[in-house]
């Protein structure tokens, strides 16, 4: 019962016949829930996160509910792929997501397109007669670094960069 585990985490700060009286609960009930073993499930929960933290660990932590499911039923432990959802949300275990990546620039519809210059042909006949630009970002700890250089197209090589 949730009421018993908050008498039992502020019984330090009050005393536990105050905590029983304002949450309308008997004293005899929460001295009963508190010496009273855990139950077969829970039990079984304890054994069962275990081994999906030792099936999410070798997974390298990539592994989400289904797969991690799919490896229980692969050496014979039944259950079902929402229990494992749970315990493993209860264990704070996560897997890597898939799918579509973030979007970080998204062009401005009022804006009019500069025009192109180059008709988008980047051939040239020589060096220094055809620069071309671009932008890209780095995902660092602190943020996006955004990158931006400029190529001769000739050549290939990098004429200058900013961040």
């Amino acid at each position: 019962m949730n009421c018993f585990r908050f008498i039992d985490a502020e019984k330090a700060s009050y005393p536990v016949s105050v905590l029983c009286k304002v949450l309308k609960v008997s004293r005899s009930g929460y001295y009963d829930w508190k010496d009273r073993p855990p139950s077969r499930r829970s039990r079984e929960d304890a054994a069962l996160t275990s081994k999906i933290r030792e099936i999410h660990e070798r997974s390298r932590k990539t592994y989400g509910s289904p797969r991690v499911h799919a490896e229980l039923g692969a050496i014979g432990i039944r259950c079902s792929r929402k229990r494992v959802a749970r315990l493993m949300r209860k264990a704070g275990l996560k897997g890597c997501l898939r799918g579509r990546r973030k979007r970080t620039t998204r062009r401005d519809g009022s804006t009019v397109p500069t025009a192109d210059l180059v008709c988008r042909d980047s051939t040239t006949v020589g060096p220094n007669r055809l620069w071309v630009a671009d932008i890209t970002y780095v995902k660092t700890d602190e943020g996006f670094l955004y990158l931006a250089f400029v190529l001769d197209a000739y050549s290939r090589r990098l004429v200058g960069w900013a961040m």
